[in-house]
């Protein structure tokens, strides 16, 4: 049986700050940093939009989504679980203090301490779902 390197103090992390200093960070020479911190060279983003490949092209996409919605924090959903070198976070979106307008999970892997890979699920019930999916 394989075990994984990967602590789970590490991978919740990971799943914490990615959220918060990388989706949720306004400004781009912090975001940058923590995309450094956090992501492997060659991270693979998977979003509704499309794969995203490599921390530039991922620090573009998070700057450009955090742009779409300036005022709006991510906020998590409870306890982050942990499965060998996987980890998933439900989290909620929208203006601090209120009922977040959109919801999801993220689920990484880790590769030697860093996010190999973020699959990013939004709720179906959420509009921001419906809009990425083309449902009217």
């Amino acid at each position: 049986m394989m075990q994984s390197n990967e602590s789970e103090e590490r991978i919740r992390a990971l799943l914490y700050r990615n959220l918060e200093e990388v989706f949720g960070e306004g400004d781009d020479a912090r975001r940058r940093a923590a995309i450094d911190e956090l992501w492997a060279q060659d991270g693979v983003l998977y979003v509704p939009p499309g794969v995203i490949v490599g921390r530039e092209a991922i620090n573009k996409f998070a700057g450009d989504l955090r742009a779409t919605h300036p005022h709006y924090v991510y906020t998590p959903q409870g306890k982050a679980q942990v499965l060998h070198d996987a980890g998933r976070l439900a989290w909620g979106s929208g203006p601090r203090g209120e009922t977040p307008d959109y919801t999801g999970w993220d689920v990484i892997t880790v590769r030697d301490g860093q996010i190999a890979a973020l699959y990013v699920f939004l709720d179906e019930t959420s509009e921001e779902f419906q809009r990425s999916a083309g449902t009217p």
